[in-house]
Parts: structure tokens; sequence; C-alpha cells
């Protein structure tokens, strides 16, 4: 079943937005008023941007991590092995 090009589309931020503030949703979406406030929502949205970005990279950096440590404990694991078995003989 296809949805029909006329039917309006509304995203999950969108229902965040109406549960803040039902009136300023309406006031956006049924009656296309923009904010007055533009300079501080380029602001926010920058500052959502650089937040977005750092919790990436602290995302790969603790991949990374847990990866390195992965490793050393595999290598630790093959240094007990070798020592044990070169001990047996």
């Amino acid at each position: 079943m296809s949805r029909q090009v006329d039917e309006p589309v509304i995203r999950a931020s969108e229902l965040g937005e109406y549960v803040y503030c039902a009136r300023s949703w309406w006031l956006r979406r049924v009656q296309g008023v923009q904010s007055r406030n533009q300079a501080s929502l380029r602001s926010g949205t920058a500052a959502h941007d650089r937040h977005g970005r750092g919790v990436a990279t602290l995302q790969t950096q603790r991949r990374l991590a847990t990866l390195l440590l992965a490793v050393a404990l595999l290598v630790l694991l093959a240094a007990v092995l070798m020592a044990l078995m070169g001990g047996a003989g």
C-alpha cells in the first residue's frame, strides 16, 4: 500500500516539538510562522552538531579501547600458555 503524495509526514522530532509546545508546533507547521529568534536557533543547532561530533568521537575511542584491551588479553593468554607449555617440557 503506497502513501499518497499529499498526505503529510510527521517526523519523530516534530512529535517531540508538539509535546514540548503544541502552540509553537501549530504556528510553525500549520500557519507557517517562522521564529523571530533565528540567530539563537542557528547557535543551538551548531551546539548540538558539536555535541554530536563529540559523542561520536568518544564512541570511536571506546571501541578502540575495547579492541586494544581484547588484544592485550589475547597476548597475555598466549604468553601464559607458552610459559605453561615451556615449563611442562
